[in-house]
This record gives structure tokens, C-alpha cells and sequence, in this order.
């Protein structure tokens, strides 16, 4: 398996797809900047961790409604974010589906470790396997909440 193998998956009229070419960065970054965990994120930076992780865009007939991304080394381990389906579009099983995808991804499948942080859908990520991790001494952190937010006030 390539690392810039295209995978897609159809349902209906909804497409999601791993082919970089077909991301809409600016729609991508439109909601991310009003997200509860990138607030103020810049195009620029958007753009880097666009093409630094596997994508996972979301299109109902050709428009992105959607997104996921995997920074991953391919080989052990992966950590899932920017999830979302845009709100006029939830409740339809989107999230639930592009979830589905990303776990059929070969890339996936043969991880170790896949970890996500997450305050907006415990309850989603939790019919997929995933667990808290509160073990004592277990899972360590430097979280920056604030950090676009801050760098727009050195500007």
C-alpha cells in the first residue's frame, strides 16, 4: 500500500475521500476557526496540517460538508482530529459514517495506538471502541487551548 493511495467510499449522494485534490482548504479552515478547538486557527496553519496528515474529506454532490484527519507515522500509531460535519448536514449519520470509513482505511487498520482528544462527541467516539484514558500517570499533555487565539494579539 501507497501512502498517497486515494481511497473513497460512496453512500447515496455523499462521498468521502482521501484524495488531497479534492480538499476545500478554505472551507476546511472557515470551520476550524469558529471550531471549539482551533478558534482563530490561520489559514497557513491549516494548510501545513492539511499536508502533513491522512485526510478524510466529506462531499454531498461534489461540496465539502465534512472533515477528518489522521497524523499518523503509517505504522504504529495515529491521532484522530478536526472531525466535524457541518451542522446543517448532522443528524443524517454522517459522522457516524465517515468514522466507519476512516476505520475500513488499510492505514488504520494496522495501528497500535490511536488516540483523539474530544469535549463535542464522547458518545460517537465511544460506539467505535474508544476509551477514556485515566489511568494515573498514564497519558501526558502540553495543551495550549489559547494558542491562536494569543498569536493574533502579537500581531
Amino acid at each position: 500500500m501507497s501512502i498517497s493511495e486515494k481511497y473513497e467510499w460512496h453512500k447515496d449522494n455523499y462521498l468521502v475521500s482521501t484524495d488531497r485534490e479534492k480538499l476545500d482548504v478554505q472551507a476546511i479552515h472557515r470551520y476550524l476557526t469558529r471550531s471549539s478547538w482551533a478558534k482563530g486557527i490561520n489559514l497557513a496553519v491549516v494548510s501545513a496540517s492539511i499536508e502533513n496528515s491522512l485526510n478524510f474529506g466529506v462531499y454531498h454532490d461534489g461540496t465539502q460538508i465534512g472533515f477528518a484527519r489522521l497524523i499518523t507515522d503509517y505504522a504504529t500509531f495515529a491521532y484522530l482530529c478536526d472531525v466535524y460535519v457541518l451542522e446543517e448536514y448532522q443528524g443524517e449519520g454522517l459522522g457516524r459514517w465517515v468514522m466507519e470509513c476512516i476505520h475500513h482505511h488499510p492505514v488504520f487498520e494496522q495501528l497500535r495506538r490511536i488516540m483523539l482528544f474530544t469535549t463535542t462527541a464522547p458518545w460517537l467516539y465511544e460506539k467505535f471502541g474508544y476509551e477514556p484514558v485515566n489511568r494515573e500517570n498514564y497519558a501526558w499533555t502540553i495543551t495550549r487551548p489559547d494558542i491562536y487565539a494569543n498569536e493574533n494579539k502579537r500581531d
